[in-house]
């Protein structure tokens, strides 16, 4: 079930990352649960998620809204990663449950230690070396009873969470819970092809523009990410609820994590500060429907979204805003705020 609309075009990719593009790579793992030794069973999966990283808000929004907090168990990384006086290096994720957030300067609640192996291991490196890889990327989908990574890209582990869910014991009743991929054809087509494009533009656009060092890549990467919210805020302005109609699909789904975040950090942080999310009224309206959804807030935190974009900054100064016209997340209860 390789999703290659997930994966960035790797051609020449050491000559444009020379050149300051910022180029992601491709996800190592690639199995799926529900295929060969790995089958849909309650209790047998674990994720490792940070709840800073856009890609992991997927899978976790995934797990929520499907009914999947008890069935698969999930492990939280600390924000910010190691730093240079660290034994093992710089720029590891880390489980670090007591370390002071200074954001809060307090230790954040939703992190934990690491449960899924049994063994306390303290990196996610160290998760990826047992299995001979120098991978060091988040989510990871975990199969507990095999002690072995399934997968570690984002759009296949919310697929197949929403193809097994039933198997792997949603709470939710089947009649009740969200259909993230119907199965109507001409409905797929729509979503995988709003889902490429939210991924180029949008997803993987706002690091195009955040992280790319070269001035012209990122001059091109912010045109194309407001250009297409000016054609999804378009798209909704016939009055339809969701990108595809009156229910929520994958592709609501994949461009929630990334407008969720853009006015009170990518406006800042990726330097995408042509117009907030607030300035398009459909949009605004669509990502507060959005978060009300049963499982969407508490699916996020945009406390650790602002510790993981901004304390690793070089000064490790968190804003503290947006402010006006109301602080954030409380914002995204009020879809009477759009166009303010």
């Amino acid at each position: 079930m390789v999703d290659r609309s997930a994966e960035e075009e790797q051609t020449d990719i050491d000559a444009r990352r020379e050149r300051g593009e910022f180029v992601r790579g491709v996800s190592g793992f690639r199995h799926a649960i529900g295929e060969g030794e790995f089958p849909a069973l309650p209790n047998r999966y674990h994720l490792f998620v940070a709840l800073n990283c856009p890609w992991c808000h997927r899978v976790t929004l995934a797990r929520s809204m499907l009914g999947l907090q008890r069935a698969v168990t999930m492990d939280v990384a600390f924000p910010n990663r190691t730093d240079e006086d660290d034994p093992a290096g710089p720029g590891l994720w880390q489980f670090a449950p007591d370390k002071h957030a200074s954001a809060s300067r307090a230790p954040l609640p939703e992190c934990t230690a690491e449960t899924g192996t049994g063994r306390g291991v303290r990196l996610v490196t160290e998760l990826y070396r047992e299995e001979g890889s120098d991978d060091r990327s988040l989510p990871i989908l975990y199969d507990k009873e095999a002690q072995r990574i399934v997968n570690n890209e984002s759009s296949e582990i919310l697929r197949m969470l929403g193809a097994a869910a039933g198997d792997l014991g949603s709470s939710i009743e089947e009649t009740e819970r969200p259909v993230l991929y119907p199965p109507e054809q001409t409905l797929r087509e729509q979503i995988d092809a709003l889902n490429e494009t939210i991924y180029v533009a949008i997803n993987n656009g706002a690091y195009k523009a955040g992280f790319s060092s070269d001035q012209a890549t990122y001059e091109e990467a912010f045109a194309r990410y407001f250009e297409t919210l000016e054609v999804l805020d378009r798209r909704l302005d016939d009055g339809r609820r969701f990108l595809t109609g009156e229910r929520f699909t994958e592709a609501d789904l994949r461009l929630f994590p990334t407008l969720y975040r853009h006015d009170p950090v990518y406006y800042v942080r990726m330097k995408l500060n042509g117009a907030r999310i607030l300035d398009y009224p459909h949009l605004w309206r669509w990502l507060c429907r959005v978060y009300a959804l049963p499982g969407v807030r508490e699916a996020g935190s945009l406390l650790h979204c602002v510790q993981g974009y901004f304390g690793r900054s070089w000064n490790n100064v968190v804003p503290l805003g947006p402010q006006r016209p109301m602080p954030y997340p409380e914002a995204y209860e009020h879809p009477e705020l759009a166009g303010r």
